[in-house]
Parts: structure tokens; sequence; C-alpha cells
């Protein structure tokens, strides 16, 4: 959607759209799928915009995070039609999300560059804090390019032309234990470069970061490594950097001092080698926005700069903040520096880019009407997913999850792959899912979950004496403790409203309804925590205790986002 009017309009614009979107949503509470017009997923992409957390303030300032999700460690470029993101996505699949905007404000999901994990075997379990460690992501001479670290294999690198569209598969550019955070740059002889950090758990160094070149195709490297910044004196757990070139010097935008209470660390130098001068640019100071760092460097059109980067908000993730971005004396000021001495403060509001358009707001897609062919993108499995987990039936408007058996000794479910999971939206949010549960044996389980290191549930078991629903918690999932029944009721029939309203702190409660009005609580508020470097995720599972040729399954008709 292009627009070129006033402010006015654009706020008309996405008002009506977002009426609309809401009128279809309550016409079809409680009916049939041929009852009204269905919502496609084509629809929801070029729309949506979400009703518990939007940006942009509808009057040219904009709000932090501008994304309220766990987008963790992101990258930007620009590109032919504005700006890509993308951020890490550990062990979850599809992985390396692609997102886009127009003003660096309004993010729309467009796709993923990462279809399966690598090796498929060890990614068909479930590794908790693995895979996908902080992506950069740039474009040159015509490509997309995003270099991502495994801490156990290497440092890969997967490109496209269009970076809404299919990736190539990709390719171990430097194997090695520990090697994480990569970042390269094209110097203008055509020169590449790799700059990367090292995680300590595996390479037993850390606080280092080292370069290297690379072949001009950026497949794979040609040099030993250098150590060009030793971060143990004064800037401890240097890591995720993003390197530069700017009037002639070579920058690395690196945060140090740990996630929850670092901050943002410039180096420049003349050489890539160094040595580098450095400056903190960018720290928590007075405001209440902990650990603001690691995330990229982007000007507009109009020649301001902006850097985006993430907060660690606990069970919400990593949510991304846009600081703006001032030179002086040939460094970058974020943020507000009221005192004037180079180091900013975040700001919670603030102008928007000028980037010499008008643009709708738009948010990633988090209600899901399940009438495509295909998953919609806010959809992840926490391990590669196999066949027969879940199919889209188009024709029913619904997506089926069979039920599956849990693997050999697993102890609680924040081992189970088979989960269908999103990130969490916002600090306040209340998520309902309609579905037909359909068991052919006892022991047959679906449910709506919210997963962390500990988690708890609200599901729908088939007994032999007929159904129940529960309240399900586990404490310390983590450290292997079992499950505990916190309540459970009996109930009858097929169509279940499953619900889970959270509110400020990630404290969880539970409901559920049979005719879609009236909801019953069940259990005790469950208080969300984070996972293995993610914040808590949401989502639905189907599960049986035997193995079977014809498995029960649940049809989820729908998944909805709401105040």
């Amino acid at each position: 959607m292009r627009m070129s009017h006033n402010h006015s309009v654009l706020m008309l614009t996405a008002a009506v759209c977002c009426i609309a979107f809401c009128t279809v949503l309550n016409a079809r509470q409680g009916k049939k799928k041929n009852d009204v017009e269905p919502v496609t997923k084509t629809d929801l992409l070029s729309r949506y915009v979400s009703q518990v957390w939007v940006a942009d303030n509808g009057d040219g300032t904009y709000r932090n995070p501008v994304i309220c999700a766990d987008y963790s460690d992101p990258d930007v470029c620009a590109g032919d039609d504005g700006y890509y993101m993308t951020a890490s996505s550990f062990n979850c699949i599809p992985g390396l999300p692609i997102l886009h905007s127009y003003d660096l404000v309004n993010w729309t999901l467009v796709g993923h560059a990462l279809a399966r994990q690598l090796p498929e075997d060890v990614f068909s379990t479930v590794q908790h804090g693995n895979g996908v460690w902080a992506p950069c992501i740039r474009r040159h001479a015509g490509k997309y390019y995003i270099y991502y670290g495994d801490p156990d294999q290497g440092i890969f690198m997967v490109r496209t032309d269009d970076p809404r569209g299919q990736w190539e598969a990709p390719v171990l550019v430097k194997a090695g234990k520990g090697l994480i955070d990569p970042t390269v740059l094209w110097d203008d002889d055509g020169t590449a470069y790799l700059v990367h950090a090292y995680a300590g758990s595996r390479a037993g160094i850390k606080s280092i970061l080292t370069a290297c070149r690379m072949s001009e195709d950026g497949e794979r490297v040609l040099s030993d490594e250098t150590i060009i910044f030793d971060g143990h004196d004064g800037n401890p757990t240097v890591e995720g950097p993003k390197i530069y070139k700017y009037n002639g010097y070579y920058y690395i935008f690196t945060p140090a001092g740990g996630v929850s209470t670092g901050w943002q660390l410039v180096l420049r130098s003349r050489s890539i080698y160094g040595p580098y001068e450095q400056k903190i640019v960018l720290a928590q100071g007075s405001t209440a926005i902990n650990g603001p760092h690691q995330g990229g460097w982007v000007t507009t059109p109009s020649g301001e700069s902006w850097f985006l980067h993430f907060q660690d908000t606990g069970a919400y993730g990593r949510v991304v903040h846009l600081q703006p971005v001032v030179w002086k004396d040939g460094w970058p000021v974020m943020g507000n520096d009221a005192d004037g001495d180079g180091t900013g403060e975040p700001v919670l509001t603030f102008r928007k880019p000028d980037v010499g358009r008008s643009c709708p707001m738009a948010t990633p897609v988090e209600s899901d009407e399940f009438d495509s062919a295909t998953l919609g993108l806010q959809w992840q499995w926490p391990a590669n997913p196999a066949q027969g987990w879940g199919f889209p039936i188009p024709s029913k408007g619904v997506y089926r999850l069979f039920s599956t058996v849990p693997p050999e000794g697993m102890v609680n479910y924040r081992d189970l792959p088979a989960m269908l999971l999103q990130k969490l939206p916002a600090y306040r949010f209340t998520a309902t899912v309609k579905l037909d549960f359909n068991p052919y044996h006892p022991g047959e389980k679906t449910g709506l979950a919210i997963m962390g290191d500990s988690y708890a549930y609200i599901a729908v078991t088939n007994l032999t004496q007929g159904l129940e629903i529960s309240q399900v918690a586990c404490e310390r999932a983590i450290n292997g403790a079992a499950e505990r029944t916190v309540a459970s009721a009996a109930v009858q029939g097929r169509t279940f409203y499953l619900r889970v309203q959270v509110a400020d702190g990630a404290v969880c409660t539970f409901s559920y309804s049979t005719d879609g009005s009236t909801f019953q609580p069940l259990g005790e508020p469950f208080k969300a925590v984070e996972g293995r470097w993610i914040g808590a995720k949401m989502g639905m599972f189907c599960t049986r205790t035997n193995t079977t040729n014809n498995a029960g399954y649940a049809d989820l008709d729908w998944f909805r986002v709401t105040p």
C-alpha cells in the first residue's frame, strides 16, 4: 500500500482497515466459516494492524518499542523498497525472520530465510538456545546476504535476489566451535571482510572481536583471524558487532557489559585491523530501558541516521527499539544526549524518521483465521517439523494438528517438538483459540500453552470416562520438574474456545468456553518466564500416549489476539 496524502488520511485509512478486520472477526465469532467472507493471509499481511500494540502514534511520532515482540539481536539494511530486518531465531523454525518497513516504525513480517535447521537430524529434537545466533543482513551487488553464527558449528551464510522470496541453502563460511555474531563488509576496493565474536561456553574465550578476509562472493574465508579489539579491560562480554565504513573510518557498533545491564559501544579506526578508538554512545542512564544495545545502523534518503536495537524484557523477550542518531565530532550519538557528553539515553517517544513519504500503520500479524493453504508466518516450531504434525485445510478454513507421541524419555512439555508457537505480542493482551477436538483414543489431548523454562497450559483430554478440561503448570521445567494439575472439570461436546489473558508482569490466567460467549476461569494465575535466550511463547499442541495408525486431531478454526 502506497500513500502520499497527509497524516489524517493515513489515520483514517488505518482505522478503516482495522475496523473492517475486527468486524469480520466479530461476525465470525461462533459461526461457520462459510457464513462470512473469509480473511485470507494476503488480506492480513496487507492490512493488519494489531489491537494490542502499535508503535505509530498517528501524529508524526512513534513510541518504543517499535516491535513489542521477541526479535532478538536485530539487524537492518536498506533495500530497493524500504528496509529489511532480521533477528536471532535460535532453535525455532522457520528461522531468520524477514521483516519489512518503509519508515523503520511500521513493520510487517514478510518471510523467513531458513526453512530448516542443519543438521536436520540434530534439530529434529528441541535444542533450546542453539541454532541461529545474532545474524547480520547486508545488501551487496544486487543481492541480499544474511550471516549467522551457530555456536556449535560455525558461521553460515544465506542469500537471495528477493528478500521476500526464496533464500538459498545455508553455506558454511567458517567452521568452528563458539564462532558467533558475524558481521561483514565489502570495502571500497571490493575486498570482503568477516568480523565476529566468540561464545565462551563453546570456545573457552570471549570478550574479543576478530577479523579475517573473505572471498568476494562471501562464501569462504581467505585468511587467519586477527584480534582487532579486546574488551576485557572495561568492556567485558563485547559481542554482537556490526561493521560499517563511513567518512573514511571503519566503525564497529558493538555492545558490551551484558544483555540486561550493558551499553552500546562504538569503535573507530582508519584501518580495519585497528587500533580502534572507543566511545560509549548509548546507555540506560536515568531511563527504564535496561541494557540498550546490539542492533543495526541505517540512514534515510534525507540523510538521517537511526539505530535499531533490543531491550531484554524477560518473559516478553528482546523487544525492538528505534533510536535517533546524530553525528558529532566523528562519533554517532544515540537517543537523547541531554548533558551533551556524547552518550545518549534511550527515547520512549520521538518524531518518525523522514523517509520522504507517508506510510500506513502496520504491525506483524498475530491473529490467524487458518484459511490459507500455507501456515501463517507468525507460527514457528521449536524443532524441525516432521511430516504429519499438521496440515492446512483451506477448503474447511482450519489448520489440523494431529496428535503426536512425545519423544521417548521426555520429562515435560518443554521438550515437546510438535508445538505450534508464536511470540508474545505486547505487555497486555488476550489470546483465544477456537478448535474442534476429535480424539480417537484415550489419552489424546489438545491445549493452549504459554511456554518457557516454566510453563502452563489449558487442555482438553480424552479419558475413558469422557472429556476433561484442566489447567496444568510446570514450574522449573528447565530443571526437569514434573507437571501438576492445578484444576480440572468434566466437559462435553467437540468445540472449545481456550483463552489466556496476559497482564502486566506476564501474569497469565486461563479460561474456556463451549459456546464462545461465556468463559469459565480455570486454575490459578501463572507468571510466565522466558526460555533459553528467548521470550515466552504461546500456542497449541495435540498429543497422544500411544502409537497408532489413525491419530485423533484438533482442527484449529481461528486464533485471535485482542486487548
